[in-house]
């Protein structure tokens, strides 16, 4: 038998797993680990400036590609909890990612011994599971055992925690006889999926609510085809944007208190049936007010973990099975009553569902000096094609963000959906981009989004990441001065200040052109909407030629309000600007039948 050291037989498992790729930061207690990386070699690393920022490029390199699992590695102590937000953020949106960090001896694990903390204790409500290694020949299973989790089941992270002693330790191991165990996922039976399309052969006015278990599964193809076949109209999640591209016919738009279309929230309140799918109506959908949202309609729910089954509210059947299982039985059970005859008419629902769309629009075009938010991601619009792959995580500028871009296919839209992390969106947009570097990737941040974790880009830089970074900038924390409106307050919001030595920013504070380009990359300032589409073709010029980010900062007005929901009710959204009225109002918008 093959001996070899813990750590290296950890390395060649990540191979035989799939890993191709590494986000860390080393330290003494993990150095063991990186020196079998370098040995064992056939591992790409990226070296992170910060090791919560790797745990984010791990993210964003999961999430953009199917099958991938991101690894995040970083040493013992602060870079344990540093990873512990992206462990949240990863299982909070069913993302799988691996976690591995150093430690102390095992000998010193109960001394306080430096750096030397506990933790497997500390991840584990955020991680499938967490351990602590104490034996070097449990390694190898640890191991195996972390992929299966990862995979079987509704997706998730894991953390090993491994003292440098077990990681020094050889032991025998043989990778030529090495399996992965088994994935297990739940699967609807036939009759459970016959009883589901009861409820929508029972229905006149049926929505499906597609959500992120089907970019999970990859499923998204069977998600049309079933919408195809049954002429429903399909409103997607904020994880599930993508499952049908926002152009289709029977594309309704999002539904919530935020991130939501005024067609789409329209469309659902007049639905009678929501047929659920890898969806966990999350409070951002709903709203609070579950009355409205429930009212007068009937729900089958289907997803992948049985306990999320009736967690927010009792649907009236509810299936426990991974989404493409599922589809794969609603599809072939649709095309059987088709053919029957027995598919009920919803052509006239459906058509109302895009008259809606085309009519239900909110204002984007605005000339204003400084520039509407709005503005911008009318230009955005214009500038980034179908192929585009959207990456952001919390703020007015994701709210707006998801009420006005376009999203064509699934895993076009990552976002840190439940977390909603400040400073996720540079790392996780380096994990996306590396993941698949021939997918055109837009950022988008507000500026303390932007701050949090600025000192990422040089990441970019130093590893050859392009990528196009739109920073819209109002010298705000705009979502949480939005939010403390209802308490009567603007307090510890403001970030405006006049920096000696950018005085022509006015009172916008930090010069984010000059520190992106202390940090390696290229940065363009505009003041001027009509300077935008300009703008962003020369950032994509500039990405390419360069091979780094190119960060295109606009310049906000001071104070815009986006919709939303005052009352957390998604029945109940506030429009605070003027809505569409003309088509000339929403050029960019899928469909626009308002007066010329």
């Amino acid at each position: 038998m093959p001996r070899m050291t813990a750590a290296a037989a950890a390395v060649e498992i990540l191979k035989l797993e799939g890993v191709e790729q590494a986000f860390g930061v080393p330290g003494a207690a993990i150095n063991p680990f990186y020196r079998e990386l370098k040995n064992v070699g056939g591992i790409a690393h990226t070296l992170a400036r910060h090791v919560e920022g790797a745990s984010h490029m791990a993210e964003g390199y999961t999430r953009a590609k199917a099958g991938n699992i991101g690894v995040c590695i970083g040493t013992s102590g602060p870079a344990g909890t540093d990873m512990i937000t992206g462990l949240y953020s990863a299982i909070a949106d069913s993302i799988p990612i691996l976690c591995i960090t150093g430690q102390a001896p095992v000998s010193k694990l109960h001394k306080e011994d430096f750096q030397a903390v506990d933790i497997a204790s500390i991840a584990k409500p955020v991680t499938k599971k967490a351990t602590t290694v104490l034996e070097a020949a449990q390694v190898p299973g640890v191991f195996q055992e972390a992929f299966h989790l990862m995979r079987s089941g509704r997706p998730g992270p894991v953390l090993i925690d491994l003292p440098i002693d077990v990681q020094l330790t050889e032991i025998e191991f043989d990778p030529e006889t090495y399996t992965p165990l088994p994935v297990y996922k739940p699967s609807a039976s036939r009759a459970q999926a016959r009883k589901a399309l009861q409820f929508l052969l029972e229905s006149e006015r049926p929505l499906i609510v597609a959500g992120g278990g089907i970019i999970n599964a990859d499923a998204s193809d069977l998600l049309v085809e079933f919408a195809e076949l049954t002429n429903v109209p399909v409103i997607s999640t904020l994880m599930g944007w993508g499952v049908i591209p926002d152009d289709h016919e029977l594309a309704a738009g999002m539904v919530g208190v935020q991130t939501s279309h005024r067609y789409g929230n329209a469309t659902f309140l007049e639905s009678d049936f929501v047929f659920g799918i890898g969806n966990r109506w999350a409070n951002r959908h709903t709203g609070y007010n579950l009355d409205a949202y429930t009212k007068g309609r009937k729900f089958v729910h289907v997803d992948i973990e049985p306990t999320q089954i009736g967690k927010i509210f009792a649907p009236d059947f509810g299936i426990a099975s991974d989404a493409k299982a599922a589809l794969e039985l609603f599809v072939e059970i649709a095309k059987e009553l088709k053919a029957e005859g027995k598919l009920p008419d919803f052509s006239a629902w459906a058509a109302s569902a895009q008259e809606r769309k085309a009519t239900l629009l909110r204002r984007t075009h605005f000339d204003n000096i400084p520039m509407k938010p709005q503005r911008v991601y009318e230009e955005m619009n214009k500038a980034f094609g179908p192929e585009t792959r959207y990456v952001t995580t919390i703020g007015l500028s994701q709210i707006a963000g998801a009420q006005m871009l376009h999203v064509y296919k699934p895993r076009n839209w990552i976002n840190c959906g439940q977390a909603g992390p400040l400073g996720w969106t540079i790392p996780a947009a380096i994990g996306a981009a590396t993941a698949d570097p021939e997918t055109p990737i837009v950022a988008l941040s507000g500026d303390y989004d932007f701050q949090f974790m600025i000192e990422e880009l040089a990441v970019a830089a130093q590893h050859k990441v392009p990528y196009v970074h739109v920073l819209v900038n109002n010298a705000y924390l705009g979502l949480i001065r939005q939010a403390q409106g209802g308490l009567g307050i603007n307090f510890e919001v403001n970030l405006e200040f006049e920096n000696i030595n950018t005085p022509e920013l006015g009172v916008y504070g930090v010069d984010h052109v000059k520190v992106a380009e202390g940090l390696g990359v290229k940065a363009i300032r505009v003041t001027d909407p009509d300077k935008l589409g300009e703008a962003f073709e020369t950032a994509k010029k500039w990405a390419q030629e360069h091979q780094v980010p190119v960060v295109v900062e606009a310049i906000l007005e001071r104070i815009t309000n986006i919709s939303m929901s005052k009352t957390v009710d998604m029945s109940d959204v506030t429009e605070f600007e003027e809505i569409a009225s003309e088509q000339g109002h929403a050029p960019t918008a899928l469909r626009n039948t308002l007066p010329v």
